[in-house]
């Protein structure tokens, strides 16, 4: 006799970008130089001085439950963190702390959406977003870009959405992008915000990757255009990228209290408060940082130019520069429509590059946007060179 799983689970796949790194990790491990260019994390440690607060604590054993929301001292630090790299005014209660900016984009997908609610999800996105609107019960509204315009949502494409949807409460919005590496401009989000307040559209804000940007560019936060867009905005961040803390697990939600409060009120019975450590070394990581951030954004600015240089050098493969996070994007539809080794998609030229030149990069299918590959650049220099020059003699070799 079996168990029948239920229908909601039944539309949840194997997250791609966990399969493929263990699937590497599975071949490194049998012998074989692997370049693994499918990790979302930095390769960076966490910094020394988080690390002596984490000690800190568990020296004075503040190993208990705390507070579903978080502790007050780390909320006031999120709150002063806001005020001062976004411009945004929040209180306390205004903050809801998770194990993780995943659980807390769904703990407000929960707190916002009823069953059929409709959410809005731009083409490509982050692998996770569409599991998380079906697991609360909504339904995800795909919106297509383009590579002319990064990748961005543009004005015309999200008002033609908004008109053919009906039911559609929230937009997810992700910048910098995983995973193309896009940022939007303060003119590109103002006209976004717009038609969202026209509408009434509520905006999760994917900010994770705020503090990887290159080129002089500032992140800017949507909720910062206007207080109408504020009060339709939750603000999504947390401390694993920007502060390679990947695996202490803590993400915060800022918004509109009746939301916060909602979404906590889901968290209480789902994963109840994040591990009391990671929270103190939080506290100690958004007021008092030392150069180690800024030195880690510099590394992964000056990877980025250098994969990017040598993938522009590749005949018939397209891509444009990103601006953040440490992903890139290209377009290698050429390739596909032009090989007689029978690689029609982009899952089997990722099998393929992978058995043959063991360097493992995320087919763009799992990000909805079949023809495109991503490789993070969060990598030493050396596997950025020879995995470059890997693939480059792998499109070489399919070439017509």
């Amino acid at each position: 006799m079996s168990i029948k799983l239920s229908n909601r689970i039944r539309q949840v796949k194997p997250s791609p970008t966990l399969t493929l790194s263990n699937k590497a990790k599975e071949m490194k491990d049998a012998g074989h130089d692997v370049i693994n260019f499918g990790v979302g994390e930095p390769d960076f440690n966490t910094p020394e001085y988080i690390k002596k607060s984490a000690q800190k604590a568990l020296e004075s054993n503040f190993t208990r439950y705390t507070a579903n929301a978080g502790i007050i001292e780390l909320r006031k630090a999120v709150c002063e963190k806001l005020k001062r790299d976004n411009g945004l005014e929040y209180e306390p209660k205004n903050i809801l702390v998770s194990p993780g900016a995943k659980a807390s984009i769904l703990n407000v997908l929960f707190a916002l959406c009823d069953i059929l609610d409709q959410v809005l999800v731009p083409l490509p996105y982050w692998v996770s977003y569409p599991y998380q609107v079906m697991l609360a019960g909504a339904v995800p509204v795909y919106v297509k870009t383009r590579i002319e315009d990064c990748y961005k949502l543009q004005p015309e494409t999200l008002r033609a959405s908004i008109k053919e949807n009906p039911n559609v409460k929230v937009l997810i919005l992700n910048s910098p992008s995983n995973p193309t590496g896009a940022v939007y401009s303060e003119a590109e989000l103002a006209r976004i915000a717009e038609i969202c307040i026209e509408h009434q559209i509520v905006v999760i804000s994917d900010e994770i990757y705020e503090r990887l940007v290159y080129d002089g560019k500032k992140h800017i936060s949507i909720a910062s255009h206007s207080q109408e867009m504020k009060n339709l905005t939750v603000v999504i961040n947390g401390v694993s990228k920007a502060y390679a803390m990947t695996g202490w697990r803590l993400g915060y939600a800022a918004g509109p209290a009746e939301v916060i409060a909602a979404a906590g009120r889901y968290q209480e019975h789902a994963t109840s408060c994040v591990n009391s450590i990671t929270q103190k070394a939080c506290v100690t990581a958004l007021l008092e940082e030392d150069d180690s951030i800024e030195n880690m954004r510099v590394e992964f600015e000056n990877r980025r130019n250098f994969l990017f240089g040598e993938l522009s050098r590749i005949p018939h493969l397209s891509c444009f520069q990103p601006e953040g996070a440490f992903y890139i994007f290209p377009d290698l539809s050429w390739y596909l429509e032009n090989n007689n080794a029978g690689i029609r998609t982009t899952d089997d030229f990722c099998t393929a590059l992978l058995a043959k030149y063991y360097v493992a990069i995320v087919s763009g299918s799992s990000f909805g946007e079949e023809g495109t590959v991503r490789f993070s650049y969060a990598n030493s220099m050396q596997n950025l060179v020879s995995g470059a020059e890997r693939f480059a003699r792998f499109l070489s070799e399919l070439r017509v």
